[in-house]
């Protein structure tokens, strides 16, 4: 056999390899061109459309979160307004009366927040028995009660914040009484 002529079989595995080797650089230049496209569609879309995968959780938004934290503020509120030493509660007028009255009422810290839904227009007052005892509106709006009624703007949850006020040391189980008027 000479140089020139290869043999039959040899041919034919030369033939195989070229097609092999034809086809994996097709799946190359296929693959490049998919990823080239996927990569110009990715530059080209904007941010704001991004839709999250299914195992992503989205994050709530900030007011979502405070909605949340609020509601389970309000429900231990709820339930300590039964409790005479428990802070914060949430304190409701009934129905045809103006006037809500705690008596006997416990601070432990150094000061007790009531949470109030009053309607707009209408006025708030807080008066108590003990003159060792502040009365201060903090939410909406700071407002002192020392400085006669206030009237409300906003429907909104208003806390008001009784402190311990005193010139002395208060004692551990400080006793009060405390009535708040909400006239229209």
């Amino acid at each position: 056999m000479s140089d020139k002529k290869t043999p039959r079989a040899a041919n034919r595995f030369s033939a195989q390899s070229n097609r092999v080797g034809l086809a994996k650089k097709r799946l190359i230049s296929l693959a490049l061109a998919i990823s080239a496209g996927l990569l110009f569609i990715a530059a080209c879309t904007p941010d704001n459309h991004q839709v999250p995968i299914a195992d992503e959780q989205v994050a709530p938004s900030e007011q979502v979160q405070s909605d949340i934290e609020d509601k389970i503020v309000n429900s231990y509120a709820r339930v300590a307004s039964q409790q005479s030493h428990l802070c914060p509660k949430l304190v409701q007028k009934e129905i045809d009366n103006t006037v809500i009255e705690r008596k006997a009422e416990i601070m432990i810290n150094n000061s007790c927040d009531y949470f109030l839904y009053p309607k707009v227009g209408e006025n708030i007052a807080v008066s108590l028995n003990n003159n060792k005892i502040e009365a201060l509106l903090i939410t909406p709006k700071t407002y002192n009660f020392a400085n006669g009624d206030y009237e409300v703007k906003s429907y909104d949850k208003h806390v008001i914040r009784l402190a311990y006020n005193g010139a002395g040391y208060k004692p551990e189980h400080f006793s009060y009484d405390v009535t708040i008027a909400i006239k229209e």
